[in-house]
């Protein structure tokens, strides 16, 4: 287990919040690696803060997956499948969906030209193979969408299932045949949402997500 900060605790948010998104964030950037037993005791001592809120982070990640709890045996940092992964692409395909319509509806021209703005970036990115940038200007370009979508709870969801997949998205982007089709699919998704018409948006966006998923089962069978 790397060594983990600790924890500013002056912080409005509740302690035990605090703590969960500080074990989610090192679970989904990999301090905490798949298959790592999280140790109540240590990590508070890291943390700097009581096992009470470190239990009560572990039971939340549980509930979303990042944590598995084997009896008698304690919680272990969960470990993806490609099923699993699969799963989650199929989910984020109808609710990005759902995210892109809304949004080709309710996008205003400011925010079109920072969707543009921010895809360019994102392209210069791609050509300077800085996969850093490219997952940073990859989550600011969809982040550009669900915010003119307009719906909180959809965001929130939409999320959700992104930070669970992370670690697959960094292997995704790094693949260049994966960052030609990327390109290509982020212009037609622009091209949609400019026109308004919602139907073709929905429809660019979730191609653009069964791709990542055919990318998956590719791999797969290759296993």
């Amino acid at each position: 287990m790397e060594n983990l900060t600790k924890l500013n605790l002056d912080n409005y948010k509740p302690l035990r919040d605090v703590v969960f998104e500080s074990l989610r964030k090192a679970i989904v950037e990999g301090s905490l690696k798949p298959g790592e037993r999280l140790m109540e005791v240590q990590l508070a001592e890291q943390l700097g803060v009581s096992r009470t809120p470190v239990r009560e982070a572990i039971r939340k990640l549980e509930l979303e997956g990042f944590v598995i709890m084997l009896p008698r045996k304690g919680a272990y940092v969960a470990d993806m499948s490609v099923k699993d992964i699969i799963d989650v692409l199929e989910v984020r395909s109808a609710l990005e969906g759902l995210a892109a319509n809304l949004a080709a509806e309710r996008m205003d021209e400011k925010e079109i030209e920072e969707l543009k703005k921010i895809s360019e970036s994102l392209n210069v990115a791609m050509e300077n193979g800085n996969l850093d940038e490219i997952l940073k200007k990859d989550v600011e370009f969809h982040q550009c969408i669900f915010e003119a979508a307009g719906n909180k709870r959809l965001t929130q969801m939409i999320n959700s299932l992104w930070e669970q997949v992370y670690r697959f998205r960094a292997g995704y982007m790094s693949d260049n045949n994966a960052i030609r089709g990327i390109k290509e699919e982020h212009e037609h998704l622009i091209e949609a949402i400019v026109s308004g018409d919602g139907n073709k948006a929905s429809k660019c966006a979730k191609e653009h997500i069964e791709r990542a998923e055919q990318y998956m089962i590719d791999k797969a069978d290759r296993i």
